[in-house]
Formats: structure tokens, C-alpha cells, sequence
């Protein structure tokens, strides 16, 4: 069992809000990973790029878990890919941190997103210990399902992830799929390749009083509710959920009156170009007195949110898993989703939510017209919904990371021959 491990998140904060920025899915695992290592005896230490001259220099996260804000290059003004160049500076601040303690204070890494795992992978040779990485997104997977307009990764990236591959002594993969990318896009050899699942907070997001939910967040009790919660960028295809909105008004004019369609997240990524451009379209679409755009909230203002809705859209043109649609069924709210990545992993479709192949947004309204208006096969998704998400927790992906972690320190990724 490790004593202490250096968590890596170069890019995002781990006391970020998920919903904006670059804080999503990734933030929420490596918060709620910490907090129950932590409650296992493990002492965390989460490395970040400091991204304000006001932040303390270390903060408490909860007890047993700190946060290390690391200052490289300017606080503001830097997006994710103009950081490879401060990946030494960063990289610097890290290597200081841990010359000022006793040799031997780290028993592992555990780095987070390629650009961390460039870090983890010097200072895994500098301390002597295990390398773990979690890629969370990978460019060759994302370049094949780019959403219309969007940017594909830099290839850059695509070297970095390679090279972070090939030096990480375990791989943790989200889902069986992942797993396989590693192997078959990356040449990851297997036999390093864990596949874990993210968790859910069961007890935060559970079923609960629809109408008390409704009243929390300010919606009609007789209201159509959809729901997107995510960041506000072309690859999430939010505008996804106001076409299909759209097309459910013009197939059923007295929806009209009834409909609400709920955003909870900001602009993020490229979407940052156009922050205004969910809220234009859907004034083009005639539905803007029906959709209602929220910035991201605490979990638990966010758990009200799943409660309140009779659907929950997920429409992403890619997701390594899907934390959203996780949530919102353990709040026993159905999901509509896209059939990709490890969303065909966290929904059991016909069972749980829907999942629908492609972004037709005729599709995704056939979905949700369907669940709204039979209502017994909504109580059924509701019900098998919730357990699903059972099967999820943080608690189980806490333990199987803790076992990765001793098998990482007990056979060392040098004493497993690589096949050729």
C-alpha cells in the first residue's frame, strides 16, 4: 500500500467548478479519488499550475488531500494548448517540491491528462517510483469524431500521448473500449492496461421528489423538462438538444407552452469564440422563451437539477465515460444519449436511457417524445436507471486504483518484459 502520492493535473484545479473552462468530468474524479485514498490512510498531494497571483501556495481540499498550485508562467491568459511550454517550468516547481522532503517521500504518480503525464513521466525517473496515468481524452479518438467546425487536436498532442504511453508503468482506462484504444491506436502493451470505471456519489445524487425538485430550481410542476449539463462547446453539441427541442414544438405546437429546456454549464474550449452562440440559435429556432441557461452549480443545486427534469440529453460526439449520464440515473432520471465512447458503457440502452447512433436531431426529439409520453416505459428507464448507477461508485473505483497502485509498486514496469 502506498503511503503518499503525487497526483499531476497541470491544466485544470481540482477546487475548479465542473462546467466551465477546462474543469469537467476529470476534476470530479480526481476530487472524489483524493477524498477516499485519503480516507484509507493515503496522504494525497495534487500538483496544479497556479493560475492566480491570490492563490495560497497550498490548500487543504479535505483532510489528508492538499493542493499544490504551481506557479508556471503568466496566472492568466493561458489556454490548454499554449501549455507544452510551460511544462518545464511546471515540471521545475514539482521536482523543488519534492527535493525539499526526505528521499523517498512519494511511493507513485498518479498523472492526469497527457499533459500531466509529461511531467509524471520526469519525475517518475527522477524519484524511483511508479508512474500511473489516466488519459481521460485521447486525440486519435477525438480527431475521428470531431463535431462540424470544430478543431482537430494538434499532433503535438498526439506525440505527447505516444510517448506517455510507452513510459507509464500502468494505464487506467475508463472502459473496456479505452482500454482497446490504448492498445490498438497507442501499441500500450496490454498487460499494463487496467480498465477502471469512474464512480458516481451515490449518496448525493439519488432519486428523490420530483415536484420538491421543480419548486428548488424554479420550474413549472406541469413542465416538459429536458436537461444538458456540460460544457458549452461543439464537441458536447449542445445545440443538439435545442434542434431536437424545436422539432418537438413544431411536431406538437402545444408543447409549446410546456416545454423547458435547462442548460447548466459556460462556454469552454472553442466555444469560447462564440459564447453567445447557443442563446442565437436558439432565438433562430423560435424556442428561446423555452430554454434557460444556468452557469454551472454546486453538486448538490446540480443533483436538484436531475431531480427536476424528465430527461437528461447527453448528445457529445465523444465522452471517455459519461459522468453526467451516470448522475443524472442515479437520480432516476431517464438519459438520452449518444451511442459513443463510454457512454454505451455508463447507459444500458433500452434499459436504463436511450442511445441513439449519430446527431440527427429528429432522432434524439423521437427519443425524448417517447419517454415523455409513455409514461410507463419512463418509470421503468427511471427505475433501471438507478440501478445502474448502482453499480458505480467511488468507493469501488478508489479500491481497484488502490490495487493498481501496489501492483505498480511491487512489480515495477522495468521488470515486465514488453512484447514485441
Amino acid at each position: 500500500m502506498p503511503r503518499r502520492v503525487a497526483t499531476l493535473s497541470v491544466h485544470t484545479s481540482p477546487l475548479d467548478q465542473p462546467g466551465a473552462g477546462d474543469a469537467g468530468g476529470m476534476n470530479v474524479y480526481i476530487v472524489e479519488v483524493s477524498r477516499r485514498l485519503a480516507e484509507q490512510g493515503i496522504d494525497v498531494e495534487i500538483f496544479t499550475r497556479a493560475t492566480s497571483s491570490e492563490l495560497p501556495p497550498v490548500v487543504e481540499m479535505a483532510p489528508g488531500v492538499t493542493v499544490h498550485h504551481v506557479i508556471a508562467g503568466p496566472y492568466e491568459g493561458l489556454g490548454k494548448n499554449d501549455l507544452p511550454a510551460q511544462l518545464c517550468a511546471f515540471t521545475s516547481g514539482v521536482l523543488r517540491a519534492e527535493a525539499m522532503r526526505e528521499p523517498g517521500y512519494y511511493d507513485l504518480i498518479h498523472s492526469h491528462y497527457w499533459l500531466s503525464g509529461q511531467v509524471g513521466w520526469l519525475a517518475r525517473d527522477r524519484w524511483g517510483v511508479p508512474l500511473i496515468h489516466s488519459a481521460h481524452t485521447l486525440a486519435k479518438v477525438k480527431n475521428t469524431l470531431l463535431a462540424d467546425g470544430d478543431v482537430p487536436e494538434p499532433r503535438a498532442r498526439v506525440i505527447g500521448e505516444e510517448q506517455v504511453v510507452a513510459e507509464a508503468d500502468r494505464l487506467i482506462a475508463s472502459t473496456d473500449q479505452e482500454a482497446g484504444d490504448l492498445v490498438t491506436l497507442y501499441a500500450a502493451d496490454p498487460r499494463r492496461v487496467h480498465t477502471i470505471p469512474p464512480g458516481v456519489d451515490l449518496q448525493r445524487f439519488r432519486p428523490g421528489d420530483q415536484s420538491a425538485a421543480r419548486a428548488a430550481v424554479g420550474v413549472p410542476a406541469d413542465a416538459v423538462v429536458l436537461l444538458f449539463v456540460g460544457r458549452i462547446q461543439p464537441l458536447k453539441a449542445p445545440d443538439i438538444l435545442l434542434r431536437a427541442a424545436a422539432r418537438l414544438v413544431e411536431d406538437d405546437p402545444d408543447l409549446a407552452g410546456r416545454l423547458r429546456v435547462i442548460v447548466v454549464g459556460a462556454p469552454s474550449g472553442t466555444g469560447l469564440e462564440e459564447p453567445q452562440s447557443l442563446q442565437d440559435l436558439a432565438t433562430s429556432l423560435h424556442i428561446a422563451g423555452q430554454v434557460r441557461f444556468e452557469q454551472p452549480v454546486s453538486p448538490d443545486r446540480l443533483a436538484d437539477f436531475y431531480r427536476a427534469a424528465d430527461v437528461t440529453v447527453v448528445p457529445s460526439y465523444n465522452e471517455s465515460f459519461g459522468l453526467v449520464a451516470l448522475e443524472s440515473q442515479a437520480c432516476g432520471t431517464p438519459v438520452v444519449a449518444a451511442a459513443v465512447g463510454g457512454l454505451t458503457t455508463a447507459v444500458a440502452d433500452g434499459k436504463s436511457g436511450v442511445l441513439v447512433a449519430g446527431h440527427d436531431p429528429s432522432d434524439y426529439a423521437a427519443a425524448v417524445r417517447r419517454i415523455v409520453l409513455d409514461r410507463p416505459f419512463a418509470t421503468a428507464l427511471a427505475a433501471a436507471g438507478v440501478a445502474q448507477a448502482a453499480g458505480f461508485s467511488w468507493d469501488r473505483t478508489a479500491a481497484k486504483l488502490m490495487a493498481a497502485y501496489t501492483e505498480a509498486m511491487g512489480v515495477p514496469s522495468y521488470a515486465v518484459p514488453l512484447a514485441r
